[in-house]
């Protein structure tokens, strides 16, 4: 393997948070792969379903001009293959340095079939797939609720990460990732990919270098946080290992409209497996906000709410999120940054906010960046930086080869999903606190320390050191 990929942690002497496979209550038949290594060693290779074919190398294995051969390589194996961790997989044979090395995902038919179209191996259980040798990098994409064991324990096994935001259910995990990141020296990509969009580099930079003037207001989009989720238990399907999905959850019965992320409503909308929109689409505008305040290794001093009580539903029955998401966008949120610059949570849009200054105002969206005068922005977008590219994967990869900290490196991501969890604590506390961003500790409220982080069911606890 390239010496620029060269783990820093040894696979065979690795220190799972988790306890051993042995020690879990269950592990589905399908879970366990023999390696490809010992396969090509008895001259067969692995279909995507465990059996034995006749050996095959395929297309670009083997070294050309103009061509990397299979040592130059960079093996990414996917854990959750889902609808978003798709997209990302549908944009990987653009890049012919990347071979796709296998792929573990609790619903395992979902598994099988990708790695069947991309003549790889298929699992269950996650920690098979980063005990292997021939895996370099993995993409992660599952429920919230699983970010941090399957992020800390990829540092541990030596392999470079691309986390889809959020990349933390909480402040604590979130530092826990970061620390496993630079003990083992790896390259962390998180998936704010407006990060590597120009017109949001550049409306970011704009506010950053003063164009507008000093930043009094900001208003962002009022996201609503998380409510309670008590839906009545349907047939688990034969393909899919429930326990697994619940993971560091406690065990609930399984539902179509809670395994599903945007369904009636589905997971992201329940407290136990994420942050609710607070964290869905608020980690995409947020980042934006801590990216055109410079503060991508700080955060607010104070936050607050306005208005009646946060007063969260519980769903019964499956339905759209609609009236989950109105109830729970109240009370308001505010928080102050550093300067006296008050951020409000309201008719700002999704992906950013609105920036008002002493000399106009600018507005910071999924791909767009205008202003008031309108000047200001339309003279710098035509100024594109030399080397800037807007494909968020590119930039990771090329990282990965330089061990380069990629443009949405992991204490940005972590950071940018503090504000999250921010947002939600002021909620579920309902009064005004102090925020230490370098201690990361509400420094005068030991109610709201507590909910910096949250129980997890064994043997899913995360370690108190990595």
């Amino acid at each position: 393997m390239n010496t620029a990929r060269t783990r820093t942690a040894s696979t065979s002497s690795l220190s799972f948070a988790l306890a051993p496979s042995s020690a879990l209550p269950r592990l589905s038949t399908g879970a366990r792969r023999l390696s490809r290594r010992r396969f090509l060693a008895s001259g067969l290779s692995l279909g995507a379903f465990g059996c034995a074919l006749p050996t095959w190398i395929g297309p670009g294995v083997l070294a050309a001009e103009g061509r990397p051969g299979a040592n130059d390589r960079i093996r990414v194996g996917f854990i959750g293959i889902g609808r978003q961790a798709g997209g990302l997989l549908a944009m990987l044979p653009a890049f012919r340095e990347v071979q796709v090395a296998g792929f573990a995902d609790v619903n395992l038919k979902r598994a099988q079939a990708a790695a069947e179209k991309h003549r790889t191996v298929a699992m269950q259980d996650y920690r098979r797939l980063l005990e292997r040798n021939d895996v370099d990098a993995i993409i992660t994409a599952t429920p919230e609720q699983w970010r941090g064991p399957i992020c800390i324990q990829a540092c541990q096994a030596g392999k470079d990460l691309y986390v889809e935001k959020p990349m933390s259910l909480t402040i604590r995990e979130g530092r826990l990732i970061v620390q496993a990141v630079r003990k083992y020296g790896r390259v962390f990509q998180t998936g704010s990919q407006q990060r590597s969009m120009w017109p949001n580099h550049c409306g970011c930079k704009l506010v950053r270098s003063g164009a507008l003037g000093k930043i009094s207001r900001v208003i962002a989009h009022n996201y609503p946080s998380p409510w309670e989720g008590a839906l009545p238990g349907e047939p688990v399907p034969e393909e899919i290992d429930w326990d697994l999905w619940c993971g560091p959850a406690e065990p609930v019965p399984y539902n179509k409209d809670l395994y599903l992320p945007r369904a009636n409503p589905g997971w992201l909308s329940f407290r136990p497996y994420s942050g609710g929109e607070m964290t869905g689409w608020g980690s995409h505008g947020f980042d934006q906000v801590q990216c055109a305040l410079g503060m991508d290794e700080s955060g607010p001093v104070e936050i607050w709410t306005e208005g009646p009580k946060f007063d969260p539903p519980t769903y019964r029955a499956s339905e759209s999120k609609a009236r989950g998401d109105k109830i729970c966008s109240e009370p308001k949120v505010f928080m102050r940054y550093p300067g006296d610059i008050v951020m409000e949570l309201g008719n700002g849009p999704m992906g950013g906010a609105i920036f008002i200054g002493e000399k106009g105002r600018l507005t910071i969206d999924r791909g767009v960046c205008r202003s008031t005068p309108t000047e200001i922005a339309d003279e710098a977008l035509v100024n594109r930086e030399a080397g800037f590219t807007e494909n968020h994967l590119r930039n990771w990869i090329n990282c990965l080869k330089t061990r380069a900290r990629p443009i949405a490196d992991v204490e940005i991501g972590h950071r940018s999903a503090t504000i999250c969890h921010l947002g939600n604590i002021a909620r579920w506390t309902g009064r005004r606190l102090r925020w230490d961003a370098q201690k990361e500790v509400f420094p005068d409220d030991t109610a709201a320390n507590e909910l910096l982080d949250r129980a997890r069911r064994k043997p899913y606890e995360l370690p108190k050191t990595v």
